[in-house]
């Protein structure tokens, strides 16, 4: 039976409520992982997607024997990082005889593996061999373009799929408004042929265009190389459907000093400024303080006179 988490303190309690089901998901956390042989250039790979998303990935250095995503049984290990990190994408490494430089990408639903894309890398060049003004390099943290190009990206399975994962994979979070000056990079995918894709990353530079708008220029900054699709395991049709289904419900905005009770409804708390009384403008008040002093005289007055009249009266 699976194991219902309590929080016991504050701190808990936020992580749980990360981790909870949301209407609208944050970006996606990339867990990256070595195979039980690797080869330099595939650990530079890592190393570099890791760099590439060093805000919302985990990478792991040690080498894993039991994770083999494709065979039944090989993915309990995965599973059980996917909860434990909370991540929903995962980048497996290996390397052999049979699948030299070989790299399976990976997306999760609900912490089981929901689909598998498998490429093998060629003609890897990192980051330091790229020649290119320092200053024009992307910053942590900014917002890219991902740009597909080729007709295979619409019409070839393989392609389409791997398309739905690099987005998964390197968009980050969802937003609705850009500042076009946190722009500054770009992710360009070329397909070359039915089952090879050219990637590379590069920078964004802006020059004057004679109007508002600036003039946009591709700078190329690296990581690039060639990915060659092997394998591919889409999502089973069940479970497409139910990742895929959209509530009706509308995220609703939080309302201040507002709560909910059962018994009385809406009950809100509404706070009064100070008031400063002697600052405030008064009416004139001499007329009617005059005319309090006289009512008061006739009073005293007419007490004083009326031992008077009753002895008089007497007589």
């Amino acid at each position: 039976m699976s194991e219902i988490r309590t929080a016991k303190t504050r701190r808990g309690k936020r992580e749980l409520e990360k981790r909870a089901p949301k209407l609208v998901e944050s970006g996606k956390k990339t867990l990256i992982l070595h195979g039980t042989k690797t080869s330099g250039v595939l650990n530079a790979v890592l190393a570099q997607i890791h760099h590439l998303k060093k805000e919302n990935s985990i990478k792991y250095s040690r080498k894993n024997e039991s994770i083999k995503p494709f065979e039944s049984g090989g993915e309990t290990s995965l599973e059980f990082f996917s909860l434990k990190t909370d991540c929903s994408i995962f980048v497996y490494g290996s390397h052999s005889k049979k699948r030299p430089d070989n790299l399976v990408i990976g997306r999760m639903y609900d912490h089981h593996v929901y689909d598998l894309v498998e490429v093998g890398v060629e003609k890897f060049k990192p980051l330091e061999s790229f020649n290119y003004d320092k200053k024009i390099a992307p910053k942590e943290g900014t917002k890219p373009f991902i740009v597909f190009i080729g007709e295979g990206f619409e019409a070839v399975d393989e392609l389409k799929h791997l398309k739905e994962v690099l987005l998964d994979l390197f968009r980050g979070e969802v937003v609705e408004n850009l500042n076009l000056a946190g722009v500054d990079r770009a992710y360009v995918c070329t397909a070359i042929s039915p089952n090879k894709v050219f990637f590379t990353h590069c920078a964004l530079r802006l020059k004057k265009s004679g109007t508002t708008v600036p003039r946009m220029e591709l700078v190329e900054v690296g990581p690039s190389m060639d990915l060659v699709i092997r394998r591919h395991r889409p999502p089973n049709e069940s479970i497409r459907k139910e990742a895929m289904r959209i509530t009706r419900e509308k995220p609703k905005k939080k309302e201040k000093n507002v709560k909910g009770d059962p018994l009385e409804g809406k009950i809100g708390n509404v706070y009064i400024p100070d008031q400063k009384i002697g600052e405030m403008a008064l009416p004139n008040l001499a007329k009617g303080v005059k005319r309090e002093r006289r009512e008061a005289k006739r009073k005293n007055q007419n007490d004083e006179q009326a031992p008077k009249r009753k002895k008089e009266e007497e007589s």
